[in-house]
């Protein structure tokens, strides 16, 4: 268990770290821990101007709504994936560390939280309360999710077809679709 934390150079190498499951455990805290830092600050931003959001709450869901069926249809048009970029990090920290600067990087991330707060109406029932739950859910439904995909991919990346990742980035983007007109729905509810 010592090699997981980064603290053997000779077990550094080793196949179980590269491979499988314990590599993509920190990343996922990592990526986990970025977004809820990100959904935080949606939140809490939404929580902070409640009064001046519920004058503009509808046209917020409704480009909330807009943008999820962007990125929806970005996902059914995936391509082929592109190859994976190398991630030098060794050792649990560093690889936590590594991809929560990934993460953070990524400033369509918080805007993605943004759409999908406004969308659902966070506008309209912004609280300190609130914001804390939709943020420990955002960070444990992250988590689990690579949770699952890191030990998913490591029992079957030898069984999965060459088109798996396609078919993952098109059924992700009919996800959003519904999230969006489910959004523009509500939007138009008001």
């Amino acid at each position: 268990m010592q090699h997981l934390w980064g603290r053997s150079a000779r077990c550094a190498s080793s196949a179980p770290w590269r491979r499988g499951f314990w590599p993509g455990w920190p990343g996922g805290l990592g990526t986990a821990l970025a977004d809820a830092v990100y959904a935080a600050a949606a939140a809490f931003g939404f929580a902070a101007f409640k009064g001046v959001l519920e004058v503009i709450d509808r046209p917020l869901g409704l480009l909330g709504g807009a943008f999820l069926l962007w990125l929806g249809l970005r996902g059914l048009r995936a391509g082929a994936a592109p190859k994976a970029a190398g991630l030098a990090a060794t050792g649990v920290w560093p690889t936590l560390a590594a991809t929560f600067l990934l993460t953070l990087a990524n400033p369509v991330t918080i805007l993605s939280f943004a759409a999908i707060f406004a969308g659902l109406g966070l506008a309209r029932d912004a609280g300190v309360s609130e914001a804390l739950q939709l943020v420990s859910g955002v960070f444990a439904g992250s988590l689990l999710w690579w949770a699952l995909l890191s030990g998913g991919v490591a029992a079957a990346h030898r069984q999965l077809p060459a088109a798996f990742s396609l078919w993952v980035a098109r059924g992700s983007g009919a996800v959003m679709i519904g999230f969006g007109l489910w959004a523009l729905a509500l939007g138009l509810a008001g």
